[in-house]
């Protein structure tokens, strides 16, 4: 399986995702929504910041009993009730990123949502992964 990065020099410079992702591998992963959910259900932070920090442990969670890791997402998408927040967090929020999931960056999409399902719930990840047959065939 491989994955190869793009971010072509007529385009912005990225920061914190790539403008696309290529992948080579034979097992799609499309991993659910996740929020900051604790196991019973329950929202666990107040603030974007700390609700990014959980959702996010909880899609690469799903991704790892899926067989992959961090450098497999080739997709997430951020959804978050305030999207003027998430810009303004942006640098904590990729330090959040770099430390939980590394610097092989996915290609993003930040959308901005009226609510999520949970009353409280703030910010919810997606995404797409592409994994290797186990063994390698």
């Amino acid at each position: 399986m491989s994955l190869h990065r793009h971010n072509p020099a007529e385009l912005p410079p990225p920061a914190g995702f790539s403008h696309a992702v290529t992948a080579n591998g034979s097992r799609l992963v499309f991993l659910s929504g996740q929020r900051a959910l604790d196991s019973t259900g329950a929202v666990v932070g107040t603030t974007p910041t700390e609700q990014f920090a959980t959702a996010l442990g909880n899609l690469l969670t799903a991704l790892r009993h899926a067989g992959g890791g961090p450098a497999d997402l080739t997709r997430v998408t951020v959804y978050t009730t305030d999207v003027a927040a998430h810009g303004a967090d942006s640098d904590e929020l990729g330090r959040i990123w770099r430390r939980m999931a590394g610097r092989d960056y996915p290609a993003m999409t930040v959308v901005e949502v009226a609510r999520l399902r949970e009353e409280g719930a703030l910010v919810e990840l997606d995404g797409i992964a592409v994994l290797e047959e186990p063994g390698g065939a």
